[in-house]
């Protein structure tokens, strides 16, 4: 058997994983190789490792997330109010599966987009389509959409997303266009997708930010449905790292 051949095919059938485990077992002496069903085995899981790294690593790409945060670096305590207990229930991302939102309030400094960005790079890693946007950014895209005549295409996209995180929300103004999007976009998602909110505003002023009485109940009304929240508190955590540098 031709081994090179072989690890040459599995290259160019793009089996990346299954190639490198195979190459390393080639290296080592005959005595000391599988046998071939530990062979199967071996180099199937280094393929399947190989293809959720990849997945994993594009979909962090994709999300384009403010901070690279992961849930192990959070800080916990009564004075931030928040608690592992409030997180280990939502790490496994089954909030995702039963379409439920998180809604994190917080003043300046407070970790709230730390916070959010971690929950956004462990559902990254579960495997769910996660999507970071400021609000302005936000606004930026359903205007330019407006515009060109790709509002219909955002939307689609939009909706594809397994989780949306939208920060800094209550910051700027909303506009009658981004009111009526956000309200679509909630809409598409109801009971399918789910949605993290991180504003420096509680979560009941939100209504009064929205501004427009009529569609700030009916965006609400589809926030608060199976929602979690997240009122942290405390010192900044800013002001902490410059007085320990």
């Amino acid at each position: 058997m031709n081994t090179s051949i072989t690890l040459q095919q599995l290259k160019d059938l793009k089996l990346a994983g299954m190639a490198r485990h195979y190459e390393s077992v080639l290296q080592l002496p005959l005595h000391q190789q599988p046998e071939p069903h530990a062979l199967i085995a071996g180099i199937t899981e280094a393929e399947i490792q190989a293809r959720t790294h990849y997945k994993t690593h594009l979909y962090l790409k994709l999300s384009k997330l403010r901070y690279q945060a992961i849930i192990e670096e959070l800080t916990y305590g009564k004075e931030r109010n928040l608690s592992k207990e409030q997180v280990l229930q939502l790490r496994d991302c089954s909030y995702i599966d039963r379409a439920e939102n998180i809604l994190i309030s917080g003043a300046t400094g407070s970790g709230k987009s730390f916070v959010a960005c971690a929950f956004g790079h462990q559902a990254c890693v579960m495997g769910y389509k996660t999507l970071y946007l400021n609000l302005n950014r936000f606004i930026e895209r359903i205007t330019h959409s407006k515009l060109d005549g790709s509002f219909i295409k955002l939307l689609n996209q939009i909706e594809k997303i397994s989780l949306l995180i939208l920060d800094d929300f209550g910051l700027t103004p909303l506009d009658q266009n981004t009111r009526l999007a956000l309200l679509q976009i909630l809409e598409d998602r109801y009971g399918k997708k789910s949605i993290i909110i991180a504003s420096q505003l509680p979560v009941g002023k939100w209504h009064e930010s929205i501004a427009e009485p009529t569609l700030a109940d009916a965006i609400m009304d589809r926030l608060l449905a199976n929602a979690h929240r997240l009122e942290l508190k405390g010192e900044s955590l800013r002001k902490k790292t410059k007085s320990k540098n």
